[in-house]
């Protein structure tokens, strides 16, 4: 992947719908990114209270959800090793993976407003520029982000992205009560998690 500008989306995509697609697709296209990999966390710190569906189902969710899409991969960066999983070591290892590619984390302004509480934000934002995903609520305040760490403000990008209001745990309160979810995630998603008995 002889890409000079990378994307990151990381998630625990549990499971990945529309949603993520067209973050994904915005970022690509307003950051002229040449790929996006999407990130599978196999133990995300802040969700161990709870039960996630076993990495082996959401990899292969998140490779039916991108087949067709050239420009996206799945990066099995915090797979293949023991978690918990903190984005700067994901960002250090994907930088000595692609040692001549820019490297731009996506976010949601939500996340940017959280991170002075991620592990060790400093050393994280050195190791990549912030592609900050632009949602109705999500104002920052900047100038407090910036006192708390220091240079941040010079390391983001904005993403304007429409609103499309779907978050993953409605897909799974959904399936559980045997609702429709073809407006939520892509036919082949929905073909998987019924197949699979996933969120039941």
């Amino acid at each position: 992947m002889p890409a000079t500008r990378l994307g990151l989306l990381g998630g625990t995509f549990d499971p990945p719908h529309n949603g993520h697609l067209l973050l994904a697709r915005a970022a690509r296209a307003q950051l002229n990114l040449d790929f996006v990999l999407w990130v599978v966390t196999a133990d995300p710190p802040h969700k161990q209270e709870r039960q996630i569906t076993p990495v082996a189902d959401r990899l292969d969710l998140v490779a039916a959800a991108i087949a067709g899409e050239p420009a996206f991969a799945i990066s099995r960066v915090d797979v293949d090793r023991p978690g918990p999983h903190w984005a700067a070591d994901t960002v250090a290892l994907l930088q000595a993976e692609f040692p001549n590619a820019e490297l731009f984390y996506l976010m949601g302004g939500d996340s940017l407003r959280d991170l002075p509480t991620w592990g060790r934000p400093r050393e994280f934002v050195a190791g990549c520029t912030l592609g900050v995903l632009r949602r109705p609520g999500d104002e920052v305040d900047l100038a407090s982000l910036e006192q708390k760490i220091p240079g941040v403000t010079e390391r983001l990008e904005f993403v304007d992205v429409p609103p499309l209001n779907i978050a993953s745990h409605e897909v799974r309160q959904r399936v559980r009560a045997g609702r429709p979810i073809d407006q939520l995630v892509p036919p082949a998603v929905a073909r998987l998690i019924q197949d699979r008995g996933l969120y039941c």
